[in-house]
């Protein structure tokens, strides 16, 4: 079919473009039509996996093992699909192809340049998914007017002309702020924002706007004049108090409806509600649970995204609302406030900083019989704390924070020591592993073998697991027989520890059975 979606944004960042898509996204899922989306990002990385999570929040793993923004989580969760890496892609990883064309000779002696090599590039990856799905949503990340998204809001208006007008549909997500001295909503930014957009060629068929109070009638109609888009097509996209109602809000204002009339679509199937209805029976909570999270990047709740909707989708199935405290590694107080907690995770994570914190907060699990839950890394420091205080293994340590320790208990892989490039040395994507049996990994997941997405240089030593499993570890799973892959603790509520990041594959209404048997666990609910 070939349907086109472009998803841009003015104004300022972090207005919503992912959610919106995604809800998009959803809204045509629920009339029964195939639907993938597709995230380019202007910055010159080749992708997020070197980046400080500060600087973009967390980093998503893709099944095929891309490194990738984090909306590819959103699309995801909202579409419960699965992405790859032609589902992202960023300036750096463009720009890097059409000079290794140009190194290769591929353009027969052009004078390379952005216009038209670095935008037939791009308009190659918008068509990219086009044969296995009716419609592909693009969200070309940052805002309208900055320079280095240039080339892509170009190539989306040469795409816009070489297609037909019922094939290409554009939603401008926008900002209309409220001024509390004023008593009044301010359209203005949206009409500059527009006009902008305007400049480059590309005309929106329907605005989103981001408030924090109702549109009312004059206001549509006021930002319908100036930004020469029909009424009914100037959307209000109020806060909402939970990401997955915003489907249902929308499908109130018609966008569906709307969106399909432009694209000259029919339903393919009855419109599906029921997905309303499941959400809105998640929201209804008769319990309370508190969960620590201990990180190094808790100032940025971006920074641990996929945990924090793994946690809530699990909490919500169980009837409770899950109070995620964010407790910083470094924090001398730290032991005092997990005392508050039902629960204890550490999250997956690079480099030494905080580390200690992390391991003493697993003491105060074991010792205390805290759920606890530890991710990529926070297994690993599980594996570091029964080193030293269960099997007396003094300073054992990650060859990471200690290339010297005596104990390596956690160490890179051999075949990975002589890799150049960092990106290049992690254990990326879907593996497998078995599962034994009698064990509280193999009572969640109901299966002896899984597959879950990995994203780590380090492994748990295999030359350690007899002597820890006499102080009462347990590896309960391995990837081919030899690679640690989940850990346990004896005689204690739930501790596991997994190498892999299960906080990926969480979905509304699905969550993962680990998320889900913490959560159980934290509840002193029977597992």
């Amino acid at each position: 079919m070939g349907k086109y979606i472009f998803i841009t944004g003015g104004v300022v960042s972090s207005l919503g473009k992912g959610i919106s898509g995604a809800s998009v996204g959803k809204l045509l899922q629920l009339h029964g039509f195939k639907v993938t989306m597709i995230k380019f990002d202007p910055y010159i990385n080749v992708d997020p996996g070197t980046m400080n999570p500060y600087q973009h929040g967390e980093v998503f793993v893709t099944v095929d093992g891309t490194e990738s923004d984090l909306d590819l989580g959103t699309y995801e969760r909202f579409l419960d699909i699965y992405t790859s890496k032609a589902n992202t892609n960023t300036a750096g990883d463009i720009y890097q192809t059409v000079i290794n064309k140009e190194r290769r000779g591929d353009y027969t002696g052009d004078t390379v340049q952005v216009i038209p090599h670095i935008t037939d590039e791009i308009k190659k990856r918008f068509r990219a998914l086009k044969n296995d799905f009716d419609i592909s949503i693009i969200e070309i990340g940052g805002t309208i007017g900055d320079i280095e998204g240039l080339p892509f809001i170009e190539a989306a208006r040469q795409f816009q002309l070489e297609n037909r007008k019922e094939d290409i549909f554009s939603i401008h997500v926008t900002l209309v702020p409220y001024i509390t001295g004023a008593n009044e909503l301010k359209t203005k930014p949206t009409q500059h924002s527009v006009n902008k957009l305007r400049e480059t060629g590309i005309s929106p068929n329907m605005i989103i706007c981001r408030t924090d109070h109702k549109l009312n009638g004059s206001l549509k109609k006021k930002i319908s004049l100036f930004c020469n888009v029909d009424e009914n097509c100037v959307i209000e996209a109020l806060d909402s108090p939970y990401i997955y109602f915003i489907p249902e809000a929308l499908h109130k204002q018609n966008v569906d409806s709307l969106i399909m009339d432009k694209l000259n679509m029919k339903s393919i199937k009855r419109f599906d509600k029921k997905w309303f209805i499941r959400v809105r029976l998640l929201s209804e909570f008769t319990k309370k649970v508190n969960i620590a999270v201990v990180g190094k990047y808790v100032t940025l709740k971006d920074a641990y995204k996929s945990i924090d909707e793994s946690l809530n989708i699990a909490a919500a199935e169980l009837n409770a609302k899950a109070d995620i405290h964010y407790l910083d590694s470094e924090d001398n107080n730290l032991i005092e406030k997990l005392k508050n907690c039902n629960a204890i995770l550490v999250p997956g994570g690079f480099g030494n900083r905080g580390i200690e914190g992390k391991i003493n907060s697993i003491t105060y699990a074991r010792e205390n019989k805290i759920p606890f839950l530890g991710i990529c890394l926070g297994m690993q420091c599980g594996v570091i704390e029964v080193s030293r205080n269960l099997a007396k293994l003094e300073d054992a340590n990650s060859t990471e924070f200690d290339k010297d320790t005596k104990y390596p208990v956690i160490r890179i892989l051999d075949e990975q020591k002589k890799i150049k490039y960092r990106g290049g040395t992690m254990r990326l994507g879907n593996y497998k592993s078995k599962i034994k049996k009698n064990t509280v990994a193999y009572n969640l997941y109901k299966n002896v073998e899984i597959e879950e997405r990995h994203r780590h240089r380090y492994e748990m030593n295999p030359e350690f697991v007899d002597v820890l499993e006499r102080v009462g570890l347990l590896v309960s799973a391995y990837h081919k027989g030899v690679l640690p892959e989940i850990i346990e603790i004896k005689n204690h509520p739930f501790f596991i520890g997994v190498q892999f990041h299960p906080e990926f594959a969480s979905r509304p209404m699905k969550a993962h059975p680990l998320f889900k048997g913490f959560i159980r666990a934290a509840l002193k609910e029977d597992l």
